[in-house]
């Protein structure tokens, strides 16, 4: 099992995996399918976001392949550069139960840490999601409120929690 940070190379794997995401889990993700799919050079864009300043995402590989991911974005306005959000997180279900959303969270948190202005990290999830949001509260981070129809999918509402975590 390979863990980094993602570079040019991987955008289109990352873009393969993205499109897994939002069919497997449409309900963890804002950006739906149907809207992934129309986008104009979506690994160009991908590439693009990977040389994004304080834009890092991070990705699991078994044997090569992409199986997990996680992007961590630092806030840019002067008053809020101490918050990051977590986006994008995303275990291939063949590859679950194997602590790869852990290694990947943990690493976010870590490169969190080493950076002289992260103090705390935010993120989104949808309440119905019991492992990723045990992960999360496994991992030190809070409740600080809950989201009543945060998502839409057709007829069904989803609920989301927003959670943080104070990094030491």
């Amino acid at each position: 099992m390979e863990f980094r940070q993602l570079v040019g190379k991987d955008a289109s794997a990352y873009w393969e995996l993205r499109l897994e995401a939002l069919q497997n889990s449409p309900e963890a993700f804002g950006t739906s399918y149907e809207e992934a799919i129309l986008r104009d050079n979506p690994i160009e864009r991908v590439k693009d976001n990977f040389k994004v300043k304080e834009n890092y995402t991070f990705g699991a590989f078994e044997q090569h392949t992409l199986i997990g991911v996680v992007t961590l974005l630092q806030e840019s306005t002067l008053k809020m550069r101490h918050r990051a959000n977590i986006f994008a997180m995303y275990i291939s279900p063949k590859a679950r139960g194997k602590g790869i959303g852990k290694a990947l969270m943990e690493m976010a948190i870590e490169h969190s840490k080493e950076s002289e202005e992260i103090q705390k990290i935010n993120l989104s999830v949808v309440s119905s999601n019991k492992a990723a949001k045990n992960l999360y509260l496994q991992l030190g981070f809070k409740v600080f409120g809950t989201e009543e129809m945060a998502l839409k999918i057709g007829d069904n509402y989803y609920e989301e929690q927003h959670m943080s975590l104070i990094l030491e």
